[in-house]
């Protein structure tokens, strides 16, 4: 990864961090949903998508256990987690409290 991952949480006020696979279903199914919701929320929200297979040192100081699994951070703080498909609706209800 180019850019240091504490260095992209901190420098970005809303991050949205999707631990993923290529051979989880649920991921894939996952990508276009998380598409829609940056397109919902443009400028104001960075989704980072991390392969747990290729970054499994990262996905264990994250003690991810299954994939999907979703972070938000904000202003470099953890917000908000849970593993498992989510509808772009619940995740705009999620994050939008957390715009400022």
């Amino acid at each position: 990864m180019g850019l240091n991952f504490n260095e992209i949480i901190q420098k970005n006020n809303l991050v949205l961090i999707d631990f993923s696979a290529e051979w989880c279903g649920p991921c894939q199914t996952l990508a276009p949903i998380l598409k829609e919701v940056k397109q919902h929320f443009g400028e104001q929200l960075s989704i980072i998508k991390i392969d747990v297979d290729k970054n499994q040192a990262l996905a264990r100081n994250f003690g991810i256990q299954g994939v999907p699994t979703l972070i938000l951070y904000k202003g470099g703080q953890q917000i908000w987690r849970q593993s498992g498909l989510l509808p772009k609706s619940e995740l705009v209800r999620i994050i939008g409290p957390h715009l400022d």
